[in-house]
């Protein structure tokens, strides 16, 4: 919605209906959808806009049969394609989309709709990296690490340049998860990769070299973020750092943890460090 156009009272009850549903007021706003679906319909208050919103948020959240969710999906992409093609919107659809096929265990499909999310498009930045972030964790499971080392080196990115803190730390953390697993000081780095990437037919498994330097740049920027809080009783991402500090033989990132051991509750890393 622009800052000129008028508020409507469908749009004022749509921002109701929002409020009910960060409530967790599910009964109260499926029976305010309703009525907002068939509002955004009639004659009087017909907007395409807002009806492909309403359905899509009744897909979610159980106001339709479990067995149509998906095509109710396909519609609200195909008609917000067609009205708002590219939009913030239009890419939160595809995201649910590509969701619904991931639970449903329909990876190829779901790598399918985040496909139509590319950098080339002009989709907001934020909705790019959240599709290469769960394109990467896609391929992951798919044990094809190459690409998914690759979209998840993008989303972290565009995370860092829309300073999305907690999705930068997950997409790097996911990323160095995948890193650790084979280092070569010859390696190209992830620039590179990208780069030199080549559409393929389809996935398939693949392994990649991690170069120390990506990996020190990653480390360097997590732990500028997570050190500031040492404590909680399972901290696997502090744990990684000090993985990554065994392999890269920098002991610099372990001194820094030795020095504050007092601050450090997870059981297990506190026997690495004093082992």
């Amino acid at each position: 919605m622009s800052e000129f156009e008028e508020i409507t009272p469908l749009m004022e009850d749509f921002i109701v209906f929002q409020r009910l549903l960060k409530e967790g007021n599910t009964t109260n706003a499926l029976q305010l959808s309703e009525e907002l679906l068939s509002r955004s319909r009639s004659i009087s208050e017909r907007n395409h806009y807002y009806e492909a919103r309403i359905r899509m948020e009744r897909a979610l959240i159980g106001g339709i049969d479990q067995g149509e969710i998906g095509n109710e999906l396909r519609w609200c992409v195909d008609r917000l394609n067609a009205i708002s093609s590219q939009s913030s919107l239009h890419g939160i659809a595809l995201l649910n989309l590509a969701s619904w096929h991931l639970n449903k265990n329909e990876f190829m499909m779901s790598l399918a709709t985040h496909s139509e999310i590319s950098t080339e498009t002009n989709f907001p930045d934020e909705i790019v990296a959240l599709s290469r972030l769960e394109t990467s964790r896609i391929l992951g499971k798919m044990e094809d690490y190459e690409p998914a080392m690759r979209h998840a080196w993008l989303a972290r990115t565009i995370f860092s340049k829309k300073s999305m803190i907690p999705e930068f730390l997950v997409s790097s953390l996911e990323w160095l998860d995948m890193a650790l697993d084979n280092v070569d000081k010859n390696a190209p780095n992830m620039d590179f990769h990208i780069k030199n990437a080549k559409p393929r037919e389809k996935p398939g498994v693949s392994t990649i070299s991690s170069n120390p330097t990506d990996i020190k740049l990653v480390v360097e920027d997590l732990i500028q973020i997570l050190f500031q809080d040492l404590s909680g009783p399972e901290r696997n991402d502090i744990g990684l750092i000090v993985d990554a500090s065994e392999i890269l033989g920098i002991e610099e990132w372990k001194d820094i943890l030795i020095n504050r051991l007092p601050e450090i509750q997870d059981r297990n890393l506190l026997a690495a460090l004093q082992s």
